[in-house]
C-alpha cells in the first residue's frame, strides 16, 4: 500500500532547451537513437485555439538521453527521429489521441505500450495520467496547464515544466503496469491490443462531418439542414484560412439557431443569439450570404434528414422491428456484462458494442463456436476477445434462435 503521495515538482535533470533548429534535433536524434530501452512520447496540441490537431509540443524521454522538448512548428519534418526509434517501444498514454498529430510529422512506432489502455485492462477505475501515476507510482502530477493554447510562442516556463514531468515517470508507469498485467494474466491481451493500435491505418476522414454540429437534434426539415451545412461549411473555410478553433470563428448553438429561424435578412440574422452586438456588417453578410445559398437550393440538393446508416438500427427500435433479435442482443449484452465484471474491466474492452449489435442483429445462419468467432475476427475483435466473448455470444444467440 503507498504512503502519501509525492508531488512531482521538477524534471530529475531540471527543464530542457526546446528543440527549435535543425541543428538541436540532430543531436537529440543521436541522443535517443543511442539510448536504451523504451521511449516516453507524448504531444500537446492546441485544441480550442487552433484549426485542426496539429501538435504544437512533442517530448520524449528514454534512458541514456534524457528529456526532449520539440517544438514542431520550427521542426515540422521528424521523420528522421521516427526512424532513428523505429522498432523502440514507445509509450503513450491514450495513444489513439496522440497518433494522428505525430504521424503527421513524421513519427509513426512500430511497438507501442498505452499506459490508458493497460490501465482499463487491468480495472483501474481512474486512468488518467494523473491519476495512475498516483495511484500506480504514489507521486502527484500537476496538471493545471492540460488546456493551455500549447501554440503560444514563447512557452512559459511552468507550462514547459509540465510538458516534461508529463513524460518523466511514464516509463515507470508502463514497467509497472506490466507487472500488474502479468500477475492478473491480461499482459498478452494487452500487447495484442498494442499492437492492433500501431497497425491501424490513419482514420478515413469523416463523412458529412456537419452533422456533428451541436444541438443537430433539434433541426428537422431539409432546408434546415442545408442552412446548417452551409454556415458550417462556410465556418470551416475561414477557421481554416484564420487558423483558429471553428467555435472562435461562430458558435455551433449559432449556426442551429440560424437554421431554425431562416433569417430572410442581415437584420433579421442579426437579431438572433450569437450574430449580436459585437459581429461587425461585414461578418454578418457572409453569414447570411451562407444562409441565403441555402435557401435558394432547389429541392434535390437539400440533404436527407439522419446519415446514410450502415449497419442495424439504433436498438430502441430492435423491440418493434425485430423482437427475435431485441431477445438476443438483451441476452447477448447480459453475458458480455457478467464477463467484463468477472474479468474486472471495462465492458467496451472486453469486445466492441458495435460487434456484439451486429452479431445479434444478423447472426451466422449456423450458430456455432466456429461462426461466431469468425465474425468476431471480420468486425475487428482481437485474438483474445474472440476467444472469451465467442461462448457468451453463442449461448445468447442459441437460447433465443427462435426467439
Amino acid at each position: 500500500m503507498l504512503g502519501a503521495p509525492t508531488p512531482l515538482l521538477e524534471p530529475r535533470e531540471g527543464i530542457p532547451p526546446v528543440v527549435a533548429d535543425d541543428a538541436a534535433l540532430a543531436k537529440v536524434v543521436a541522443a535517443f537513437a543511442a539510448g536504451s530501452g523504451p521511449v516516453a512520447v507524448d504531444a500537446e496540441r492546441a485544441s480550442g485555439y487552433r484549426y485542426g490537431q496539429r501538435a504544437y509540443l512533442v517530448q520524449l524521454r528514454r534512458e541514456g538521453a534524457g528529456t526532449a522538448l520539440i517544438d514542431p512548428v520550427a521542426c515540422p519534418d521528424l521523420s528522421g527521429l521516427g526512424e532513428a526509434l523505429s522498432g523502440v517501444e514507445w509509450v503513450l498514454h491514450a495513444a489513439t489521441q496522440d497518433l494522428p498529430c505525430l504521424r503527421d510529422i513524421g513519427m509513426v512506432p512500430t511497438r507501442l505500450f498505452d499506459t490508458e489502455l493497460a490501465g482499463r485492462l487491468a480495472g483501474f477505475p481512474r486512468v488518467g495520467l494523473g491519476a495512475m501515476v498516483e495511484n500506480v507510482l504514489g507521486f502527484v502530477l500537476e496538471k493545471g496547464h492540460s488546456a493551455v493554447d500549447w501554440s503560444t510562442r514563447p512557452l512559459p516556463e511552468p507550462w514547459l515544466r509540465y510538458a516534461a514531468l508529463d513524460v518523466e515517470l511514464l516509463v515507470d508507469l508502463r514497467d509497472a503496469l506490466e507487472k500488474e498485467l502479468d500477475r492478473q494474466g491480461k499482459l498478452e491481451w494487452a500487447l495484442q491490443e498494442f499492437t492492433a493500435i500501431a497497425a491501424a491505418p490513419p482514420a478515413e476522414p469523416r463523412k458529412d462531418p456537419w452533422r456533428r454540429t451541436s444541438g443537430m437534434h433539434k433541426v428537422r426539415r431539409r432546408r434546415q439542414l442545408g442552412v446548417v451545412r452551409e454556415l458550417w461549411e462556410t465556418r470551416d473555410r475561414i477557421a481554416q484560412r484564420r487558423d483558429v478553433s471553428p467555435g472562435k470563428v461562430l458558435s455551433d448553438a449559432a449556426i442551429v439557431e440560424a437554421s431554425l429561424a431562416l433569417p430572410a435578412t442581415v437584420h433579421a440574422l442579426a437579431q438572433l443569439n450569437g450574430f449580436g452586438h459585437r459581429m461587425g456588417r461585414r461578418q454578418l453578410e457572409q453569414w447570411q450570404a451562407a444562409v441565403d445559398r441555402a435557401r435558394a437550393l432547389p429541392d434535390v440538393a437539400l440533404p436527407q434528414p439522419g446519415q446514410t446508416v450502415t449497419g442495424p438500427p439504433p436498438p430502441r427500435a430492435w423491440a418493434d422491428k425485430d423482437p427475435a433479435a431485441a431477445a438476443r442482443l438483451s441476452a447477448a449484452r447480459a453475458g458480455v456484462t457478467a464477463l467484463a465484471e468477472q474479468l474486472n474491466l471495462p465492458q467496451e474492452n472486453l469486445v466492441s458494442p458495435d460487434s456484439v449489435r451486429r452479431i445479434c442483429w444478423e447472426p451466422p445462419k449456423a450458430v456455432d463456436a466456429g461462426s461466431v468467432a469468425t465474425a468476431l475476427a471480420g468486425y475487428g475483435a482481437r485474438a483474445w476477445q474472440v476467444e472469451l466473448v465467442t461462448p457468451v455470444l453463442v449461448a445468447a444467440l442459441a437460447k433465443n434462435q427462435g426467439a
